[in-house]
């Protein structure tokens, strides 16, 4: 599903409070890592995401990625902190979700 720009501009305004609940560091994205963040995606629906400084990564190639492995949207990528969107499969956890498909 793609967003459009109203639905991504929803999603930047309730992720702005927002604290980032990964972090990537030099040991780069591993499967490990997308594993855990395909969990919080299923319960949370929108999380943030840090890039360490002492990390190797590039914001863009680090979403393009999750993307691909994750299936989740990218929302907004401000220097290194990467929101990501993905509605959950479960009713219980979609509150967001149910906001961005009436917008």
């Amino acid at each position: 599903m793609e967003l459009r720009g109203k639905q991504k501009r929803f999603l930047r305004s309730q992720a702005h409070h927002l604290q980032p609940i990964f972090q990537i560091g030099k040991n780069g994205i591993n499967d490990a890592v997308i594993i855990q963040i395909a969990e919080a995606l299923e319960k949370r629906e929108l999380i943030k995401v840090n890039l360490l400084q002492n990390t190797d990564e590039i914001a863009e190639d680090v979403a393009h990625v999750l993307e691909a492995k994750v299936n989740c949207e990218i929302v907004q990528i401000i220097g290194r902190v990467l929101v990501l969107y993905k509605a959950s499969s479960k009713e219980k956890y979609q509150k967001i979700s149910k906001e961005v498909q009436s917008i």
